[in-house]
């Protein structure tokens, strides 16, 4: 079992000094990795209506520079995303990113991708909303080409690339890929094609149910569903991420780690956003509490 802490952009994403005593501390209470959420723009309320929870008021530092920063002062702690809304961005940049962090941190990045919400943010970045499911699968194929070979020929529905490749390639050959959503297709897409999967439920008959679903759409696939990683997370605060999860005394977390450890995930990680904290040190110092409990349940 891999533990990870999660930062709390929302109420540290604007501070670097912030950035860089959060990656060192979690790592000195030994964290396995620090997971990120992803988002370029925020739209006003007031003027869209937003199917999600973050809006234009929310902080959120872009993951691959913020990453870079925190490798550059961490000597182990890995990083992941959780997720990167891949398919409003160019997969070639992607790509190419990526590798960059793989390589600037000695291999320690696995990229969590997801399909998002916001269709605000789509239209700021140019992209098509509508066909970011089909999208992203063709991405992932030309990802793992591009990550794994020095020239790629290419030619899909939405990206084309002649004799072209990366330099340098990455660490990892190929970088892992992690699915993040709950709709039938994200999770037979993960299924299927993921390294991992990031579920965001609760140990719940749902939650038993969305992990057995997962595991069988697995092996439909021709796949053997233990060689897949499974991480969720727990919110220890007034975190709204629409499943009702909250939890916010030791024996919710114990009993919340004790439903998980059954079902036999990859990954745990905590989410101290929104639980009325305002310094790197109380949320250090709530992670490790949590941490401890969960890993002695």
């Amino acid at each position: 079992m891999r533990y990870g802490a999660i930062f709390p952009q929302i109420e540290l994403g604007h501070d670097a000094g912030a950035a860089k005593a959060y990656a060192q501390g979690a790592e000195a209470l030994g964290f396995d990795h620090i997971l990120v959420f992803d988002h370029v723009v925020g739209g006003n309320p007031a003027t869209h209506n937003l199917r999600g929870p973050y809006t234009c008021h929310d902080s959120f530092l872009e993951p691959f520079l913020l990453y870079a920063y925190m490798a550059a002062v961490t000597t182990r702690i890995e990083f992941t995303t959780g997720i990167i809304i891949l398919p409003q961005r160019q997969t070639a940049l992607v790509a190419k990113q990526a590798a960059t962090l793989d390589v600037l941190s000695g291999g320690r990045f696995r990229f969590g991708i997801g399909i998002g919400w916001n269709d605000v943010e789509y239209q700021a970045l140019g992209q098509e909303f509508e066909s970011r499911g089909a999208r992203s699968e063709e991405q992932i194929a030309l990802l793992r080409e591009l990550w794994t070979k020095p020239l790629v020929t290419f030619k899909g529905r939405f990206d084309e690339i002649v004799d072209a490749g990366l330099n340098p390639l990455p660490v990892q050959r190929p970088i892992p890929i992690w699915f993040g959503g709950h709709a039938d297709a994200v999770v037979r897409r993960a299924a299927r094609l993921g390294d991992g999967w990031l579920p965001l439920y609760a140990p719940n008959e749902q939650g038993i149910k969305a992990v057995e679903t997962f595991r069988r759409y697995a092996r439909e696939a021709g796949r053997n569903p233990d060689t897949i990683g499974i991480e969720s997370w727990i919110n220890v605060g007034d975190y709204d991420d629409g499943f009702g999860m909250r939890y916010d005394t030791e024996e919710s977390w114990r009993k919340w780690a004790e439903g998980w450890k059954r079902l036999k995930p990859t990954h745990l990680s905590i989410n101290t956003m929104k639980a009325g904290l305002k310094t790197v040190d109380q949320h250090l110092t709530l992670l490790g509490r949590v941490r401890q409990a969960i890993m002695a349940a």
